[in-house]
């Protein structure tokens, strides 16, 4: 089987682009194996090239050289082919889904994906309604709805800013965020039941542990559990919230005394969410989209996801 890298230029701002062609190259000759270098051009590029590959030539071993954006567009061009392999060496800003397997490879080697294994690993598929479209997407690590969909949104738009780095603009919009309290209006139904209904501070529905550059929001989540773990914090005070901040972060908030009559965190296979204040933004591995009535699935051990040896 190939192993066909996906370099997204782009990613970290471009600052090791350059070396990791270099490393696959060097790699490619020390495995002795068939490498294809494939460097994106546009947002959207690697779903495209990553789905036309696929049926030309069939299934590959893909390496996705960028953030969590350009290993979620690698999973939507190649779900569907039978046989199909996917991995990441992170490059982005966030990088979190591969926090989940970290301990057990070193991702930043090209050589050590070439000859890596593979573990199975779920994936949470979606539909929305939208513009009376119906459209159905692909998620690897956590789909954040409300609060932490806000703040991606408007991290987006610091970074554009001169001299805020990532991880300043993301502390930044989780400030501006927390001033203006902006969260959703939403009705959340779990395998079929009313769990929920109005206004909450933020949903995160999760395959993956991790968001935002190393937030461990849904410590509770498992890559191949055959189950979604969704977090929901209620429409409570800034002043219950901001303390509870730190915590959350870390991933510790679920041993807090009485934590249940604010955040729920139970697991299921269907998630449904209505919004019921209009269309809604989510985003779904960092990358943010609109949508409407969106109903979630876990597909249990739905890919192979490559462990650099």
């Amino acid at each position: 089987m190939k192993t066909v890298f996906i370099v997204n230029p782009m990613a970290g701002q471009g600052k090791n682009t350059e070396k990791i062609i270099r490393d696959i190259k060097l790699a490619a000759e020390k495995a002795k194996a068939e490498v294809i270098t494939y460097i994106t051009k546009a947002v959207g590029d690697a779903k495209e090239f990553t789905k036309s590959y696929c049926k030309k030539n069939g299934p590959a071993r893909f390496i996705s050289c960028g953030g969590d954006g350009t290993l979620n567009e690698v999973l939507n061009g190649m779900i569907d082919c039978e046989g199909a392999q996917i991995g990441v060496i992170p490059q982005g800003t966030g990088n979190d889904f591969y926090k989940n397997f970290r301990e057990k490879g070193e991702f930043s080697d090209a050589y050590s994906h070439i000859i890596g294994k593979t573990e199975k690993c779920d994936v949470i598929k979606y539909k929305t309604l939208l513009g009376g479209k119906e459209k159905t997407d692909y998620c690897i690590n956590m789909i954040n709805i409300g609060f932490d969909c806000n703040v991606a949104d408007m991290t987006g738009d610091m970074k554009k800013k001169p001299f805020i780095s990532g991880s300043l603009a993301y502390f930044l919009s989780i400030f501006v965020t927390l001033v203006k309290k902006k969260g959703a209006n939403l009705l959340v139904e779990l395998d079929g039941e009313k769990v929920h209904e109005g206004p909450l501070l933020l949903a995160s529905i999760a395959n993956g542990c991790y968001c935002g550059g190393g937030i461990k929001s849904n410590p509770l989540a498992e890559i191949s559990d055959g189950l979604i773990n969704i977090n929901i914090i209620k429409d409570i005070p800034r002043r219950k919230f901001i303390p509870l901040l730190p915590y959350y972060m870390k991933g510790t908030h679920m041993g807090i005394k009485n934590i249940e009559k604010i955040i729920i965190s139970p697991k299921c296979k269907k998630v449904t969410i209505t919004p019921l204040d209009g269309d809604i933004r989510i985003c779904n591995d960092g990358e943010i989209q609109d949508a409407g009535k969106t109903e979630f699935e876990i597909l249990h051990n739905a890919v192979d996801f490559v462990i650099p040896r």
